[in-house]
């Protein structure tokens, strides 16, 4: 049994467990606790010593470390439906927006709270080692964030998904971002409309309330 090492209220795990729904892959989950560093644990270490989730752990015993190893995996393992794309074209256009979408709204919202939040003192970044807060960081990162709504709101006019002309893994890392936002105060509003247009119909998806 392929086995999900999750944490409901983070944004990363939450991407694999979109990514599995929508290849429709049965799992098991163990939740680990990020609230109180079960991460950094010496048991959760031996699991994954990059201390982060989601990992995941194949039928045959082989431990994804990160998200862009799972999607891989998954893509490979089970290939309906395409979530990385078909043709060259299209594989080039999903790989690129999602890099895009990590770089410039995922990493741009880790930045903002990480640096700013108290419960983040010395935990500026994610994994085995502690990093100080940078104040600075924290306001290039909400400055990022801002942009990355302008960005994404551009691209979705006149489109009904984002990298291609098919739903993808770019839309699921999207989602997350868009949502993942919150934390630093960020929404969707009337200047976006094309964002929150396509967001609504991403909720009807089954999937994207996990």
């Amino acid at each position: 049994m392929i086995t999900l090492y999750d944490c409901a209220s983070a944004p990363s795990p939450r991407r694999a467990r979109i990514l599995l729904a929508e290849k429709g892959v049965a799992h098991e989950t163990v939740q680990v606790d990020l609230r109180n560093n079960e991460q950094l644990s010496d048991a959760y270490r031996k699991i994954n010593p990059l201390c982060t989730v989601p990992a995941l752990r194949t039928e045959d015993g082989l431990l994804l470390a990160d998200n862009a190893a799972i999607t891989a995996w998954l893509e490979a393992r089970y290939p309906e439906p395409p979530l990385l794309g078909v043709t060259p074209e299209e594989k080039a256009a999903i790989a690129s927006w999602n890099w895009r979408i990590e770089f410039e709204g995922l990493l741009a919202i880790a930045e903002a709270m990480r640096n700013s939040a108290p419960s983040m003192a010395n935990r500026a970044l994610a994994g085995p080692v502690d990093y100080a807060q940078i104040p600075e960081l924290a306001q290039r990162g909400l400055a990022r964030v801002q942009q990355f709504f302008v960005t994404l709101n551009e691209r979705l006019a006149g489109r009904e998904v984002i990298a291609s002309d098919r739903f993808s893994v770019a839309d699921i890392t999207a989602v997350v971002a868009i949502d993942f936002a919150r934390v630093v105060k960020v929404r969707p509003d009337e200047r976006h409309p094309h964002l929150q247009r396509w967001r609504a119909a991403m909720a009807a998806r089954p999937a994207m309330s996990l």
